[in-house]
Order: structure tokens, then C-alpha cells, then sequence
């Protein structure tokens, strides 16, 4: 999770082209890995690894100096918001079909990710940030289906764990 925040907020300075920035192609993993840990180790288990990626990719992006200090803020926010988002919609969701909660957890939590971040990160600065930010949102959401797709597999081919947090991970 952090590596992804990481390598997200560095690639997120750098324009595609005018609609999209490099960082929109790796962000949306962080959705499907806590999703991932959310299905079988429970919400609990879920906020845990936001919270640790919130700190470490929160350190990596303001210790690498390319990343501006403004942009590492806004990632954090974001991210932090819409993980936990995230984390409380699929638990929601978790007992209908398989894909529901990872689809409408990702879905909404994108929208509220896209608009922190880019709002916090570039509101002012003259970039076309909001051209970016529906281009990103356009990906995320893109990556989103590929996602529940993934997480489809991934889930029905995993073991299930054992104990507490199995009884309360619904299976796909």
C-alpha cells in the first residue's frame, strides 16, 4: 500500500497528456489491496493497512524532494479519507454479490479521493488541475472495473483465513 501512495505521488507531476497524469494509472491499486484486505481479514484488519500506508507513504513522498510538500499533504489527506471510506462502504456491501462492495466502495471512494486531493494539491497554482482530475477520475474508475475483475479472482483462488475474521469476511 505505501509503495503505491509512494510511486503514485511522484507520478502524479508528471502529464500524460492534458487530461491525465501518470500517477492516476498506479493509484487505484491502493482501493483493490484494501479491498482485498477488507474480504478476508475484516474491517479492522482494513484500517490497519491504511493507516500504515498512510504514514509510510506519507514519510516516503516528504522524504523524496521532488515531491512537493503540497502535494504529499494532499495525497495524505485524501488518501486517508477516501481508504476509510472505502473500508466503511464495503463492509456495508461486504454479504450481497461478490462484486457489489468492491464496485460501489471503489466508485464512491474515487470520486472523494480525486476531488481532496486534486483540490488540495493544485487549487490555485494556474495547472489545469481540474481537466486532470476528471481524467483521473475517468481512470480510476476504469481501473476500478478491471479491479473488481482482479479481485474477483484473486478472491475466489485465496485461501480464506482462519479463525474470527473468517467468520466475518463473506466469501465472493
Amino acid at each position: 500500500m505505501a509503495m503505491v501512495v509512494g510511486a503514485s505521488n511522484y507520478l502524479v507531476a508528471i502529464p500524460i497528456n492534458d487530461w491525465l497524469v501518470w500517477g492516476a494509472l498506479t493509484y487505484p491499486l491502493a482501493f483493490l489491496v484494501n479491498d482485498l484486505v477488507n474480504r478476508f481479514y475484516g474491517a479492522a484488519q482494513a484500517r490497519k493497512v491504511v493507516y500504515v500506508g498512510f504514514a509510510v507513504g506519507v514519510a516516503l513522498s516528504l522524504s523524496v524532494e521532488s515531491i512537493d510538500q503540497r502535494i504529499a499533504i494532499a495525497s495524505g489527506t485524501a488518501f486517508l479519507v477516501a481508504q476509510l471510506l472505502d473500508v466503511a462502504i464495503f463492509n456495508r456491501f461486504r454479504v450481497a454479490r461478490w462484486w457489489i462492495a468492491p464496485s460501489v466502495s471503489s466508485g464512491i471512494s474515487a470520486i472523494v479521493d480525486t476531488s481532496l486531493f486534486f483540490g488540495i494539491a493544485f487549487a490555485g497554482t494556474g495547472l489545469p488541475w481540474q481537466q486532470w482530475a476528471i481524467g483521473d477520475l475517468g481512470v480510476k474508475w476504469s481501473m476500478a472495473a478491471l479491479s473488481v475483475l482482479i479481485y474477483g479472482w484473486l478472491a475466489s483462488r485465496l485461501a480464506a483465513p482462519s479463525g474470527e475474521a473468517a467468520a466475518s469476511a463473506a466469501k465472493p
